[in-house]
């Protein structure tokens, strides 16, 4: 009977067991996670357990049959055999989805970051009303933190080394961002870069130092792959796989180890994008959610000794990328990949603060088009249904009449292209 490990217990971890079974694959399933819980789910972790409107983010997979060694790290990889802490395991295939680990600066070992439950439970106990809190990048969760804190009467301090938060958007609408910081109180400093953290706060480069009772540090992520380095898998900022997700792509195979026995899943994995022409790597939820279905397919093609490969666009990995974020009282919403020869253009008036009478101000969008007119990518503040046409643009290559866009009073979705 054959023998599939999945390597993570993550989301990606977790689909691809749900993914497994469902693609009708009957043999043995041996799920290795580091973490002591079960799959669980991260985005929460900033929000609702924070907030401490949960404690738990258990994600309900069917794992019945299923052998979980938690707890449990990789530690090296061979044709056939996983090396862990606790011995090693044989397998026929394995999928490889250990996501990524945050990025830590020079410092102190007391600074906090944000990736798992543990950390997350451990943060709200500081974030008490009165302490101070400095949370270095601007980013997705350095805001989605400081917007819990401040609103739980916290002192705190962004230090953001570029010229805007969020800058993975750009300038522009990363820059229209900066007054919220301000009116939820918050002190945010731009063009800061951190010389250390220290126990008691954050040293700038400048020389300034920032009094903190905790610091967060939230400034990226990397692919949790250095444990397969003496692997003889290819590693480029993850584990190098293609539109099939396997890591073993060709007819010839590649150290010893057989075509699409070996595919990848999720955040650690850099993936062939068909669309977009160039390898990828995209640390969000929707592909830790989509991609494990890829994978398995391939996975269990070769099995049953077929090849990996298979030209059934069902078959290979090809999404418009696509990511949220809750900060602020604002849902952000972002698709796509701009270029740099992109053209932003604005839908809505981004500065317009709430009318009288209302409880918040209307949202606004951003889309980016290309020389040729297509639609590449799309931001949207508190408009939810500007996002869902938007996707189905991006997915079409559509060509919306630019004027139009920029019309906040026309719904995008008579712009988009109809289903069939």
């Amino acid at each position: 009977m054959d023998r599939i490990v999945v390597v993570g217990g993550g989301l990606a971890g977790g689909r691809t067991v749900v993914e497994l079974r469902e693609q009708g694959f009957s043999g043995a399933i041996t799920l290795v996670g580091a973490e002591e819980h079960r799959p669980y789910d991260r985005p929460p972790l900033s929000k609702a357990v924070l907030s401490g409107r949960t404690d738990d983010t258990t994600l309900p997979f069917d794992l019945d049959g299923v052998e979980l060694l938690l707890g449990r790290h990789a530690t090296g990889l061979r044709p056939g055999v996983l090396e862990t802490d606790g011995g090693p395991i044989e397998f026929d295939g394995l999928v490889l989805a250990t996501g990524a680990a945050p990025v830590r600066l020079p410092g102190s070992a007391d600074q906090r970051v944000l990736r798992t439950i543990d950390d997350a439970r451990a943060l709200r106990e500081t974030l008490r009303p009165g302490a101070r809190l400095v949370v270095v990048g601007a980013g997705w969760i350095g805001a989605e933190v400081a917007t819990h804190a401040a609103a739980h009467e916290v002192a705190v301090t962004v230090v953001e080394a570029g010229a805007s938060p969020l800058l993975a958007l750009g300038p522009v609408v990363g820059g229209h961002t900066v007054p919220w910081y301000s009116a939820a109180g918050i002190d945010l400093r731009l063009g800061a870069a951190v010389a250390q953290i220290r126990s008691d706060g954050v040293e700038l480069a400048g020389g300034e130092f920032l009094p903190a009772d905790a610091v967060v540090v939230g400034v990226g992520v990397r692919p949790d792959v250095s444990w397969l380095e003496s692997s003889g898998l290819a590693l480029d900022r993850g584990v190098v796989v293609d539109e099939w997700m396997s890591a073993v792509p060709g007819a010839g195979g590649a150290g010893g180890y057989r075509p699409g026995s070996v595919v990848g899943a999720g955040d650690c994995t850099a993936w062939w994008s068909r669309r977009y022409e160039r390898r990828m790597r995209v640390e969000h939820w929707e592909c830790a959610q989509e991609s494990p279905r890829v994978a398995v397919a391939t996975l269990l093609r070769t099995l049953a000794g077929g090849q990996p490969s298979s030209e059934s666009p069902d078959d290979i990995y090809n999404p418009v990328p696509y990511f949220w974020s809750q900060q602020f009282g604002r849902m952000i919403q972002f698709a796509g990949l701009p270029g740099p020869d992109s053209t932003l253009v604005l839908r809505g008036d981004p500065t317009a603060v709430a009318p009288p009478g209302a409880k918040k101000a209307p949202g606004w969008s951003a889309g980016w088009f290309a020389p040729d007119g297509r639609l590449v990518a799309l931001a949207t503040v508190a408009r939810p249904l500007d996002m869902v046409a938007g996707r189905r643009m991006l997915l079409a290559d559509a060509a919306p009449d630019v004027a139009r866009f920029s019309d906040p009073g026309i719904a995008l979705k008579e712009l988009a292209p109809q289903p069939a």
